[in-house]
């Protein structure tokens, strides 16, 4: 892994995991792609492709319609390379769950991103909150991408 110590790469990838699964896309994305810039051409697309989801995530925070669906598409295409875990993520699971936003959204349309947005903060903050007239019901959408560690998968040797 170029000029990134291992130890030093696992701790920032587990830093940006504790990111991503927090809400905090945005951080998650400039933690791990301080790893993909000095990672290895093998591990490039693994980091890209969880930093492209959480950005992709992000976007539909802010009701971008557009950069949400583009970036949730490039990330999961990333991260195929690397089912069904690679670094002990289960990589399987979240492209599952990202899978499921980016048809959730792209069936919805760009006219209706607010609706998927509304829904997608109130199932992420989880405050049992009656759904605004402008969004449907939080239940009817899918859950939350959380990225899933598996420690007793071995780490590559790369």
């Amino acid at each position: 892994m170029g000029d990134l110590d291992p130890q030093l790469a696992e701790a920032e990838l587990r830093r940006g995991i504790e990111q991503f699964n927090t809400g905090q896309y945005y951080h998650c994305h400039d933690t791990l792609e301080a790893i993909w810039m000095v990672a290895s051409m093998t591990e490039k697309p693994f980091y890209q492709g969880i930093l492209q989801i959480a950005v992709g995530l992000h976007h539909l925070g802010n009701q971008n319609w557009r950069g949400a669906v583009t970036l949730l598409g490039e990330g999961i295409n990333r991260l195929y390379g690397y089912e069904p875990s690679y670094r002990q993520v289960h990589v399987s699971q979240l492209i599952d769950q990202a899978l499921d936003w980016l048809s959730t959204i792209q069936s919805l349309g760009p006219e209706r991103v607010q609706e998927a947005a509304i829904a997608f903060d109130q199932i992420h903050r989880g405050n049992g909150e009656a759904a605004p007239s402008a969004a449907p019901n939080p239940g009817t959408f899918p859950t939350i991408p959380r990225i899933h560690i598996d420690p007793d998968t071995p780490l590559p040797t790369t």
